[in-house]
């Protein structure tokens, strides 16, 4: 491909290409061990999600006779399939050699995950008791051959398909055998030396074959790892007589029979049984057929055991402490004096618990609303909200039911919400709300006075251990104002708002970016210096990719930090020269959201829930905010030049995909996300040192 015919790089192409930066991690001998399997394993749930989304859009376009050029950039959806099949064949085999570099890496460390051929008497009969006590408990095991109709098998589980030969005139039978996801997919096994042995639960069931089919008269008897994707669009039901909440569960029931998109198999599979398989399940060319290794659902490596070995783990630093920010005291006491940016997973996600804490149990709080899309389990918000209502307060929740492979999880904190007398709302017809934000009202002195946070990421104590997010706390009236413009339009969608402060989608994000990036073509035509550094999780938006190509012509300088999908080609002389783009994969998630515009010296910082996607601009609920206190506009702008200078996990985007690192050349090491957490860990020093004098 030569650069000069193309604008754009294909989006499921650039997201393959991220993804083959989380295998680069994996792959990289200075990542600890069990952290290189780890990130095997979101390597593995990502390419999952990818298929059972993306790739099922393509094959549907391409089932429905559309040719879907004008969507692909001029190739057919039909090839764009061959073409994403022949790029996962070759990371899957990819991934398989990394998987035996680090068992054999392992192996030094005296750590072995053994094979049922591999194991000796003493674990024999520890496996024993563990398969008839855990594991044959939880089997389902399937008889094929006489069913009338094959067994709808889920996207969420591996399996074993099994082929037994009879004795009696070599008839074979088929089966199927669900490895259960209730118990953990790695065994620990007993050790009496310095050596750890681990053996999946997939071998324990081929271990115990005889046992489970001891009814009958076999000759021989082979299993080999299936894997099926499925299509996870939700149909929603048009039943005007139903709930939203009832639609939504029924459809994410009949998700589980969408339709195959992927199957993957060990190859090491006899071709009948294969065949079999591919057969009953009405698998053809038009799926995704993809050759594996032994095991699949390689997601399961995320949860691979530590077996206490803390030394080939990263080292965990622990959340600092927000300066000036106390979780002692009132944390609302502190924001009426000025705004505070939370930065996770290095500074502490409890003072957004503790926000909420505060207010559901503060006499004065009389009401608090919130917006919520992914929730850990077992959430402290959902409690803290519950508690508030029990306290009297008026707590409105608009939550996404929508949520991508969350929708069950919020289903269930719905009904439990709504037991509480919470008052919710379940979104806008054809718009997700992915905006994250919250506003409480509090009497002061008879009068209402607003506190709330808004976040560039989900209110999820889980994933803020591992998301990189910015939230910022603020009673700036006028802000606050504007978000309780939105759940005005939440509640009345006919009613287009207007915000002063607030940029919010779909109505106004593009328009408003567009003039931003206007102002700073204005600013370079007119010789003032200016620039851009815009991060974001994702750039596909085709008309503001062409915004950005004409603010590199006009001369304004352009830093794009972007982890996943980058549909701009950087560094084309004549169309992106002033344009930079880097991505960022290491031990943390890179995923907030933060804007900066030079502005000719009078720079403008903004943090936003949306990324340049189409979808995020204009087909969903979306929230860019300002940010005006000036100590946080220095912090965040501090906080972008700290992620630019990283030459250790950073790879540059371009129109080859070939993920190339920053050259280091005599620049000393620079890795991005430690630097950063020394930024903050310097701070809490240096008030320290303050006290102190």
């Amino acid at each position: 491909m030569k650069v000069f015919e193309h604008k754009y790089i294909d989006r499921e192409k650039s997201w393959l290409a991220f993804n083959a930066r989380v295998l680069q991690e994996a792959a990289d001998d200075s990542v600890p061990l069990l952290d290189r399997l780890r990130f095997l394993g979101i390597f593995s749930n990502n390419l999952d999600e990818f298929f059972r989304v993306r790739f099922a859009a393509i094959r549907r376009l391409s089932l429905s006779g559309i040719s879907g050029e004008k969507y692909f950039g001029g190739v057919t959806a039909q090839q764009l399939i061959k073409d994403i099949t022949e790029i996962v064949i070759q990371q899957q085999s990819e991934s398989l050699r990394i998987l035996s570099n680090i068992e054999e890496q392992l192996e030094t460390e005296n750590i072995f995950i053994i094979h049922e051929n591999d194991i000796n008497k003493e674990q024999e009969a520890f496996l024993k008791e563990f398969f008839i006590q855990k594991l044959s408990p939880e089997l389902v095991t399937i008889i094929l051959n006489d069913l009338a109709e094959f067994p709808v098998l889920k996207d969420s589980l591996g399996y074993l398909a099994v082929k037994l030969v009879m004795k009696k005139n070599l008839e074979v039978r088929y089966a199927i055998i669900e490895i259960p996801k209730m118990i953990n997919r790695f065994v620990v096994l007993p050790s009496n030396n310095e050596k750890q042995y681990v053996i999946l639960i997939d071998d324990v069931i081929r271990m115990h074959l005889s046992s489970i089919f001891n009814i009958f008269n076999y000759e021989s008897v082979s299993a080999h790892m299936i894997k099926i994707t499925r299509d996870a669009q939700l149909d929603i039901d048009s039943d005007l007589s139903k709930s939203m909440l009832e639609k939504i569960s029924s459809s994410v029931k009949d998700r589980r029979i969408g339709e195959p998109v992927r199957f993957i198999y060990d190859q090491e599979i006899d071709k009948d049984t294969l065949k079999f398989f591919l057969d009953k399940m009405s698998i053809d060319s038009t799926d995704s057929i993809i050759p594996g290794g032994r095991y699949h659902n390689r997601r399961d490596y995320m949860d691979f055991p530590n077996l206490g070995r803390f030394d080939l783990l990263y080292k965990k630093n622990d959340p600092l402490p927000i300066p000036g920010l106390s979780l002692e005291g009132s944390i609302l006491e502190k924001i009426a004096q000025k705004d505070y940016l939370l930065n996770a997973p290095y500074q502490s996600f409890a003072y957004l618990i503790k926000f909420l804490r505060e207010a559901a149990l503060d006499p004065k709080v009389t009401s608090i609303k919130i917006t919520l899309y992914r929730l850990a389990k077992n959430s402290q918000i959902i409690s803290s909200l519950i508690n508030a209502a029990k306290n009297g307060k008026k707590v409105i929740v608009q939550i996404e039911l929508q949520a991508r492979f969350d929708e069950a999880s919020n289903i269930s904190y719905s009904e439990q919400m709504q037991t509480e007398g919470i008052q919710l709302i379940f979104g806008i017809k054809g718009l997700k709300v992915h905006s994250k934000v919250c506003v409480i009202e509090r009497m002061e002195k008879n009068k209402i006075k607003r506190y709330g946070f808004i976040s560039t990421g989900n209110f999820n104590e889980a994933t803020a251990k591992i998301y990189t997010d910015v939230t910022l706390f603020t009673c700036h009236p006028q802000i606050l104002k504007d978000i309780s413009k939105i759940f005005e339009f939440f509640d009345i969608n006919y009613k287009v708002q207007r915000y002063k402060h607030l940029i919010v989608s779909p109505q106004y994000t593009r328009h408003r970016f567009v003039k931003l990036i206007d102002r700073e073509i204005a600013h370079a035509i007119a010789g003032r210096k200016t620039y851009m550094k815009l991060k974001m999780n994702s750039l596909s938006d085709l008309a503001m990719i062409d915004k950005l190509y004409e603010a590199s012509k006009a001369g304004v300088k352009i830093q794009l930090e972007v982890r996943g999908i980058c549909s701009l080609i950087p560094g084309v002389k004549g169309l992106s020269e002033n344009i930079e783009a880097i991505s960022i994969v290491d031990n943390y998630l890179e995923h907030s959201r933060v804007y900066i515009f030079g502005n000719a010296g009078f720079t403008e910082v903004y943090i936003s829930s949306a990324d340049f996607m189409t979808r995020n601009i204009d087909a969903r609920v979306e929230v860019t905010c300002p940010i005006y206190d000036q100590e946080i506009k220095n912090e965040l702008i501090e906080n972008f030049d700290i992620g630019w200078k990283g030459n250790v996990k950073a790879r540059f985007h371009s129109y080859k995909l070939d993920n190339k690192y920053r050259i280091r050349n005599d620049n000393p090491i620079f890795r991005a996300q430690l630097e950063t957490y020394n930024y903050y860990l310097r701070k809490v020093e240096l008030i320290g040192e303050l006290k102190e004098d």
